[in-house]
């Protein structure tokens, strides 16, 4: 048994790391910190969990030695103290965008923030479906973007058979994606029954999907909307190919690529509501489904994914991640297969 330790625990990334780490097998939540929240047991900030632990937050000074240790802070903060983390624990995992950028312009492109640049090298980023022969060794793990992870899952299979000549994303979130803090655009009479489209250009989760499937980044665009959804993206994504295709090639590169993977499911069905992924069904699980559909008038491939932004999108792949760093069951404490109806 491992002790893992939550840094910044009360957000809903950590909240949810510490909902599966309660339940993980093999390893022990025995640290969560907050400062605004330090002394206050950890229901008070995620009820779910009242009578599951009696942990207290703590602050960042009374922390101490953990075998993994989670970084849940706002971007641009982990950076700053790395060296600091790095002394208190065995393995990192990093949910913030800090080091999933290899590239340190890239990072100062679409962050605007400079800094730990000499970090970058040793950080895998956490995405086991695309770095699981790198995870295994590594000791230090980046975080996913949660709307990157969508594209990426859907797209993946045919970004290494080299089939994507252009791809157009449209990624509908739920409003969990902008965290706890209040705002005006997150204030009821504002969110409430809304579509609005927050990022039709540069959302800086585009960087990842270049980053890891390989496709330059003038062949790559990226809208996301919000939707009124609490939890959940679902991305429907634009690939026009390099060469006609017909149904039963994508079957094959899909079931090549996917099928012996333990939390990507194809979802394809020819009858009934559920034809296609749908992010209601996969609250709270690990799971990312992927869908298509050929346009008959063209090049075109529709590709539809679905996933739970706070856990495939977040702490379920750091955790996916771990599992594979250290050793155990890559599935260990993620085997929730979610509710329906909900």
């Amino acid at each position: 048994m491992k002790t893992a330790a939550i840094v910044g625990a009360s957000g809903y990334v950590g909240g949810e790391l510490a909902r599966i780490l309660l339940g993980h097998p093999d390893l022990e939540l025995t640290q969560v910190t907050s400062e605004r929240m330090s002394g206050r047991y950890l229901y008070s900030a995620h009820p779910n969990l009242r009578e599951i632990t009696d942990l207290r937050f703590r602050s960042l000074e009374e922390l101490e030695p953990a075998d993994v240790l989670y970084l849940c802070l706002p971007h641009g903060k982990a950076i700053s103290r790395i060296d600091e983390f790095d002394s208190v624990a065995g393995v990192i995992v990093d949910c913030s965008a800090d080091f999933r950028l290899r590239d340190p312009q890239w990072h100062v492109q679409w962050y605007g923030e400079e800094g730990a640049a000499e970090w970058r090298g040793r950080f895998v980023y956490g995405l086991p479906e695309n770095r699981r022969e790198e995870l295994v060794d590594a000791v230090y793990i980046s975080g996913v973007g949660c709307n990157a992870t969508a594209v990426n899952l859907a797209l993946l299979p045919l970004a290494r058979e080299k089939l994507i000549q252009r791809v157009i994303a449209e990624v509908k979130v739920g409003s969990s994606e902008g965290g706890t803090g209040a705002s005006r655009a997150s204030h009821h009479p504002e969110r409430a029954g809304a579509v609005r489209s927050f990022a039709p250009t540069g959302h800086r989760h585009q960087a990842e999907i270049s980053q890891e499937l390989g496709i330059p980044a003038e062949s790559l665009f990226l809208s996301v909307t919000s939707i009124e959804m609490v939890r959940g993206i679902l991305a429907t994504i634009h690939v026009f190919l390099e060469s006609s295709l017909e149904d039963k090639d994508l079957w094959k590169i899909y079931r090549s690529a996917y099928g012996e993977e333990p939390f990507l499911r194809i979802v394809r069905d020819r009858r009934g509501i559920y034809r296609y992924p749908e992010p209601k069904l996969l609250t709270g699980t690990n799971f990312c489904d992927v869908g298509w559909r050929l346009d008959d008038h063209g090049n075109r491939l529709v590709v539809i994914s679905a996933l739970d932004n706070l856990v495939k999108g977040a702490a379920g792949s750091a955790i996916q991640a771990t599992n594979i760093t250290c050793g155990f069951d890559e599935t260990a404490g993620l085997g929730f297969p979610g509710l329906h109806p909900v």
